[in-house]
This record gives structure tokens, C-alpha cells and sequence, in this order.
């Protein structure tokens, strides 16, 4: 991974991040259409206010993924409680899968955790999203069962959490 380096995201590389993200989820068959969900995903922009949002980068720039860090009560966090990190839009570019950013990404985010002197980190994830859920039981993290929770009636997101 020395080839990619992760770090917040510059304006500039707002768009692509977004455009990342919209991608990773619609090559998975994680968009529903009609939600809405993808204008949330591509706006990087206001994410960066309310959240801290992370790229990896490779050495020319291109960006190949993201994550989106959040505190608990703010506008993003969505199972997160006193004392705990959450992490949310976990992406990879479809083009730079197979390569360990997800990890690396994931890895930052515990990283950032340990120096915010969290004890906790916590995420929500939709059921389908299989390759994900293996790379967070891989690294320790373990279902969180009784913060499950329905974005609709027809859209499940399961918890997970690890201890830092």
C-alpha cells in the first residue's frame, strides 16, 4: 500500500470522491432508485463540513476510495453513541478493488479513533454488502445486533462494532 496514500480530501477532489463512492454502491446493486441516496453520496462537499472524510489516493492523484468519519449527534451518525467513533460510505472505485484500500481506509478510521480517544467504533451496513462485512469480521469487528435498523421498510442495515 505504499503506492496509495490516505488523507483528507482537497476541494478539488470533492467530485471524484463523490463520483467514487456513487460507483462502488451502484456496481454492487447497493442504490435503490428513487431515494435519492446517490445525491447524498456524491455531495463530498457537505460532508466534509459536518463529518471528516478520508481518500485514498494513488501517486498520480487519481482518487480510489473513501470513507466518512462521523461523531455521535451529528447530522451523519446514525448508530453511534457517547464515547464511540462511526464510520459511513465506505467505497472503493470498482477499478482499484482487490488492492486493500477498503482495509487501509478502515484501518484509518480506527487509527483516528485511537488518537480522538474513542473506546469504540461503529458502523451500519446494508444486508447485501457481503464482501464488506467479511473485511470488517476479518479485522475484529463483531455484530452489534440491537442497533439494527430499517432506512425503509425494505432496506435493513446491520451494526458492527470493535473495541480500540
Amino acid at each position: 500500500m505504499s503506492d496509495v496514500e490516505i488523507r483528507p480530501p482537497r476541494p478539488e477532489e470533492y467530485a471524484a470522491a463523490g463520483e467514487v463512492t456513487v460507483q462502488a454502491y451502484d456496481a454492487d446493486g447497493h442504490l435503490v432508485a428513487g431515494i435519492g441516496y446517490d445525491v447524498e453520496l456524491r455531495d463530498v462537499a457537505r460532508r466534509v463540513q459536518q463529518a471528516e472524510v478520508l481518500v485514498a489516493v494513488d501517486e498520480t492523484g487519481e482518487v480510489l476510495g473513501t470513507v466518512t468519519v462521523v461523531r455521535p449527534e451529528s447530522d451523519y451518525a446514525e448508530v453511534s453513541r457517547p464515547g464511540e467513533l462511526e464510520f459511513r460510505m465506505l467505497a472503493v472505485a470498482p477499478s482499484a478493488r482487490g488492492r486493500g484500500i477498503g482495509e487501509a481506509l478502515t484501518r484509518a478510521v480506527l487509527d483516528r479513533a485511537r488518537a480522538l480517544g474513542a473506546r469504540r467504533v461503529v458502523l451500519s451496513s446494508q444486508e447485501g454488502m457481503r464482501s464488506a462485512h467479511r473485511l470488517y469480521e476479518r479485522l475484529g469487528f463483531t455484530r452489534l445486533a440491537e442497533r439494527d435498523w430499517q432506512v425503509l421498510p425494505h432496506i435493513t442495515l446491520i451494526a458492527y462494532q470493535i473495541d480500540v
